[in-house]
């Protein structure tokens, strides 16, 4: 009977420091782990929602987004367990992990030995209950109330029907609300592909979504568009 190879962690590597990322990435890979590099915090982003990881080492300074707005709303949709990386004797960063949803931290500098047998350690605790979905079951706000399961949406009792995609986007937007989402992000989470700026289709779900809302008795300024940045509901 042929055996079945073990399989091998993901490990998604957030780094800016070009030269680290590449010792920590050579580390893993030579122990046989998969690994997957970024440099700056949105694009960290965007591939821990495109991918399945099981683990990420993050870093907690970076560019465009540090490694706490990163967490922050990784966790809104994801429970991939995070490794944070932070400045030693930084206990101000390492609370702060925490209460993002780090699982843990490692100081910097730090010796590659202490570093594989924390990975090793974590991934002992969480492989096979990697990835699962952290939203709530049923959102309210205000007079609005989304039932998931069901894609059930009411507006101070009204039935508001949406599409699948169409509830999907009015989801991520409440559960961020008040949070500008940039349109990179909405396509990865919600059409599930990578973003064109000549694809109009989000768009359209956004306004469909917005003029269905406001039949049903919504202000329209709560569901807003912010020009070159993405789309927000207040």
């Amino acid at each position: 009977m042929a055996s079945v190879a073990p399989r091998r962690p993901h490990v998604l590597v957030v780094e800016d420091d070009r030269t680290l990322n590449g010792q920590i990435t050579g580390l893993l890979e030579s122990k046989g782990y998969r690994t997957c590099q970024c440099f700056e915090g949105e694009g960290a982003l965007l591939s821990a929602l495109g991918q399945h990881f099981d683990l990420i080492l993050l870093d907690a300074m970076l560019p465009k987004l540090d490694g706490f707005a990163v967490l922050d709303r990784l966790r809104k949709t994801r429970q991939t367990p995070v490794m944070m990386l932070t400045a030693r004797g930084a206990e101000e960063e390492r609370i702060l992990g925490y209460r993002c949803g780090a699982d843990d931290y490692v100081p910097k500098p730090f010796g590659f030995t202490e570093l594989l047998l924390r990975i090793e350690a974590l991934l002992r605790r969480t492989l096979g209950v990697t990835d699962q979905r952290a939203d709530p079951e049923e959102l309210t706000v205000g007079p609005l109330r989304l039932a998931r399961a069901s894609l059930e949406v009411r507006h101070d009792g009204i039935p508001v029907s949406l599409t699948p995609i169409q509830f999907r986007l009015l989801w991520m937007l409440l559960l961020h609300q008040g949070e500008v989402l940039s349109k990179p992000y909405l396509y990865q989470l919600v059409l599930e592909r990578e973003f064109s700026r000549y694809d109009r289709s989000l768009d359209m779900h956004l306004s469909r979504v917005r003029r269905k809302l406001v039949t049903a008795g919504m202000t329209a300024d709560r569901l807003q568009t912010v020009h070159g940045k993405g789309y927000c509901f207040l």
